[in-house]
């Protein structure tokens, strides 16, 4: 049935207290397949919002499983407020946020119509399957609406209750990716009733958002969008290969002075306990929760069930993707470290026992060789810390980037644009985050969020700045409506970014100007090319 477009405006008038003037707000009502909404006219642009939608319900006897629908409102629902888009995470030394947390916003130009629909880009935040949020203070939309596209911010089930894999029914494992995909859903099911357009639905993320995405691409569900934009993660990044811990409630029980051997009778005792100590028991234990190959079950829908390492990836044949990194990725990790940090650092070592199966020889011999490509003859120690930074950019996000794209070649996916961000200024997310501004050149992980988003903590004082803004958000808009984020050259746009070829890796380095060169950081990436061709076979989850 065609969704039938209703945008009824009310008119409230409210008296400012000191003062003859008064303050018109209109409030578009929208009539969706789930019911009627109303939002609010944004202050900051000729858009409206739609804050804090529930699209799904969380099983309040099993809030480690799986969520479900949240079904039709018997009344107006009023989209008001975001505030409870918050998931139970560990963040700044606090434990915030509810279990209730299923929310989505959505962000409509006043151009969208049912004579002119608009297309959509559907975000999914990142913070490492533990932390982060859809709400407006960090993915404010001003900048992006501007270019007429409808945004989407979505949330998720974060840390235990959205990642625990136990292999049971009840809790078997990527709950947090089935809140995604109910996300999506809604999005599919209900957008036309805004003005969007159903058949050009762009999903992009970073970190992992975007490695989230990149499972989609890879999961056993519907498809659901029709392009993908990844920043900064695919699901070969080094953070998501750890084996799940079976284990991890009746740890997380004993830790609150709950003693069983019983999966269950764990399961049990943390749906009684509040979530804020949930989360603080798996912040004091260092767990770490991922995605995970499930096993089967009947009546229980799954997610992935093969390991993901070297499947293939069939649903990308024909599908526009744009994808990149940031060129000092994990810098941040070491850029406020003493002396003692380093002296007692043993990256390589670690990094490829998350990753691969060597024994303990083989181990050696390759950590030797590493050490060697980016250190010489030096110790680990703080004078050589920009190298450190590279090799750990490089292992943990930049070559699995490029080890998908590979993929995505060989499964036939229309065009890929290729990015590298390397632009240092006052809006970089991570170095405003870790007190590093002064640090101007090139780009940390997650810097390029403050040119897509008005984030609540960054300025908008920089005039060259705020032009990098309005390069991105034009490219990423681009790509939703043409998937060509450089349709024709421009003096905003100079350079025509071309798409890479099995060839020819073309890229575009996203700076304080604009250039397409080939093959980014290419002696390290050919070191990375042979060190995997030549232990493949050895990694973590290959088949």
């Amino acid at each position: 049935m065609v969704v039938t477009l209703k945008i009824l405006f009310l008119i409230t008038v409210s008296i400012i207290q000191y003062g003859q003037s008064t303050d018109l707000r209109i409030d578009p009502l929208v009539e969706s397949n789930v019911g009627l909404i109303r939002g609010l006219r944004a202050s900051d642009g000729d858009y409206s919002m739609f804050l804090g939608i529930p699209f799904a319900k969380v099983n309040e006897s099993n809030p480690f499983g799986n969520s479900s629908p949240y079904g039709r409102f018997e009344e107006i629902y009023e989209a008001y407020d975001d505030s409870l888009m918050l998931c139970p995470q560990y963040e700044s030394s606090k434990i915030l946020g509810n279990i209730n947390c299923l929310y989505l916003n959505v962000y409509v130009p006043n151009t969208a119509s049912s004579q002119n629909r608009l297309p959509v880009m559907v975000w999914i935040h990142g913070g490492g399957f533990k932390t982060g949020t859809g709400k407006i203070t960090e993915t404010g939309p001003k900048f992006l609406v501007k270019q007429d596209i409808i945004l989407v911010s979505i949330n998720y089930r974060l840390g235990p209750y959205g990642f625990m894999c136990l292999d049971i029914p009840e809790v078997p494992g990527n709950q947090g990716l089935k809140d995604q995909l109910l996300a999506l859903r809604w999005v599919k099911d209900n957008i036309e009733a805004f003005g969007g357009d159903v058949n050009k639905i762009t999903v992009f993320g970073q970190s992992a958002g975007a490695i989230s995405i990149d499972l989609h691409l890879l999961s056993v569900h519907d498809n659901i969008f029709n392009k993908i934009i990844l920043q900064s993660g695919t699901s070969l990044a080094a953070t998501v290969l750890e084996a799940p811990d079976k284990q991890a409630p009746i740890k997380i029980a004993e830790f609150l002075g709950f003693q069983t051997e019983s999966i269950q009778e764990a399961l049990n005792f943390l749906t009684g306990t509040d979530p804020n100590l949930v989360i603080a028991a798996s912040n004091s234990l260092h767990m770490l929760f991922k995605p995970c190959v499930e096993t089967a079950f009947d009546d229980v829908e799954p997610f992935i069930l093969k390991p993901w390492i070297n499947a293939k990836v069939t649903r990308v044949k024909g599908m526009p993707i744009l994808l990149g990194f940031n060129n000092k990725e994990r810098w941040f990790e070491y850029v406020n470290k003493d002396s003692d940090y380093f002296d007692n650092l043993n990256v390589i070592h670690d990094k490829l026992v998350q990753t691969f199966n060597f024994n303990s020889t083989k181990l050696t011999e390759m950590e030797d060789i590493i050490h060697h490509f980016y250190l010489g003859d030096n110790k680990i120690a703080i004078e050589f810390r920009d190298e450190i930074g590279d090799f750990d950019s490089d292992y943990t996000y930049i070559h699995p980037v490029q080890r998908s794209i590979r993929k995505y070649i060989e499964s036939s996916a229309e065009n890929i644009f290729y990015y590298m961000f390397s632009y240092g200024g006052e809006r970089n997310w991570q170095k405003v985050k870790q007190n590093e501004v002064k640090f101007q050149d090139g780009a940390f992980h997650a810097d390029e969020l403050g040119y897509l988003f008005d984030v609540a903590f960054l300025t908008e004082n920089n005039l060259e700045d705020l032009f990098i803004v309005e390069q991105m958000t034009t490219m990423w808009a681009n790509f939703a409506k043409y998937s060509d984020p450089t349709p024709t050259v421009t003096e905003l746009l100079p350079a025509k970014w071309t798409p890479l070829t099995k060839d020819k890796w073309y890229y575009l380095n996203i700076d304080s100007q604009l250039s397409v060169r080939s093959r980014p950081l290419h002696e390290r990436m050919a070191f990375w090319d042979l060190f995997y061709e030549t232990n493949k076979v050895e990694q973590k989850g290959y088949e």
